[in-house]
């Protein structure tokens, strides 16, 4: 078991590493400071955020950290919420697709090992799980 959630977790922090520096590398700073009060600024950090949740995330359940379900659970809702948002039609989603269908799986997986507890960790609340979700929402709408 204790080998399942090693490699489960070095694979969330490699994944996050990887997409964290190609979305950190794809940045545009503006020139002007009227740039930085533009929609479009804020929007390219949204990739790059999900990545650092994901690597937070696996450096916590890794570490066996008390708040792990609850980061995990941010971590799933934020990557789920993202593509669910594009498909409504609420945001353009600004992320290739296969680093969508990325942080989709490792967001079905986070979630799975939060809502059932896998590896044994503190369970999360209900409050916990309402409030991970409304932080989830409330970044991918920052960032969109």
């Amino acid at each position: 078991m204790i080998k399942i959630k090693n490699i489960l977790s070095l694979i969330f922090i490699s994944i996050a590493l990887i997409l964290g520096i190609y979305f950190f590398l794809r940045l545009e700073f503006p020139v002007g400071i009227d740039a930085y009060f533009n929609r479009a600024y804020y929007q390219q950090f949204g990739p790059l955020a999900i990545s650092v949740e994901l690597l937070i995330a696996g450096i916590y359940l890794f570490i066996n950290h008390a708040e792990v379900n609850f980061t995990l659970a941010l971590y799933g809702f934020t990557a789920l919420l993202d593509p669910l948002f594009n498909a409504l039609g609420f945001f353009d989603n600004n992320m290739p697709m296969v680093a969508t269908l990325i942080f989709v799986g490792c967001g079905l997986i986070a979630i799975w090992i939060a809502f059932t507890n896998a590896f044994h960790t503190k369970r999360i609340s209900t409050l916990r799980a309402v409030g991970s979700f409304i932080l989830g929402s409330a970044i991918e709408i920052f960032f969109n």
